[in-house]
């Protein structure tokens, strides 16, 4: 997958030297798409037991730079989108007896660099392409819990595929976002790795514009 993005970050370039080039920005919401499952853990020392689940997905915002190279129909976009969601687990510990359940709030910053390949059929752009994931930061309520501790990977990968409608120097589009990494896969307790899903997705829809005369 870094061949991959290294090869079309050189297609970028090379396309820039002779394409139409725009500069714009786009800001957007998303919706994650997971079916988790719950995890189960031991509790401090094997006594008791410790569950999480989710309990919430919030819409994530995003938002950043576009560079569109555009040859004939055909365009070649990265993009740089700072991506922040926010997440609820139910959280129920047991020992002694006695099981208590309370929420606990995540949340987690990326920078996503989507470079799509795409098709214009004035005025729909159909695009596909990878897409890689920078961890950025997050904050955790998770940390209260004895044993948890929190390992994000500093990149993931995935892909992406959309649709888009362009009137003018407004782009509209919605996306569709699969990912290579588990949902959760973040998650240590008492030194052992658990994950929700690991076929988490999200849809994307997102308002842009890109400056510079039109000569469509």
């Amino acid at each position: 997958m870094k061949k991959a993005l290294l090869v079309l970050v050189i297609a970028c370039v090379a396309t820039v030297l002779s394409a139409q080039v725009k500069l714009g920005l786009r800001i957007g919401m998303s919706t994650t798409q997971v079916n988790p499952n719950e995890i189960q853990a031991p509790g401090p020392g094997g006594s008791g037991f410790l569950n999480i689940d989710v309990e919430k997905l919030y819409f994530g915002i995003h938002g950043g730079a576009v560079i569109q190279a555009r040859l004939g129909n055909f365009l070649l976009q990265p993009e740089f989108l700072f991506n922040s969601n926010r997440v609820d687990y139910q959280v129920k510990s047991q020992n002694g007896g006695i099981t208590i359940a309370d929420i606990r709030t995540e949340k987690y910053q990326y920078l996503d660099i989507p470079v799509l390949l795409g098709y214009r059929a004035k005025p729909f752009r159909f695009h596909a392409g990878p897409e890689a994931h920078i961890f950025i930061n997050s904050s955790s309520e998770l940390f209260d819990l004895s044993g948890y501790e929190q390992k994000f990977e500093q990149a993931t990968y995935g892909w992406i595929a959309g649709l888009g409608l362009d009137v003018w120097n407004l782009m509209l589009d919605i996306r569709y976002e699969g990912n290579f990494s588990e949902f959760g896969s973040h998650i240590t307790l008492n030194g052992q790795t658990f994950s929700f899903d690991n076929r988490p997705a999200r849809i994307l829809l997102s308002l842009g514009i890109l400056f510079g005369k039109n000569r469509d």
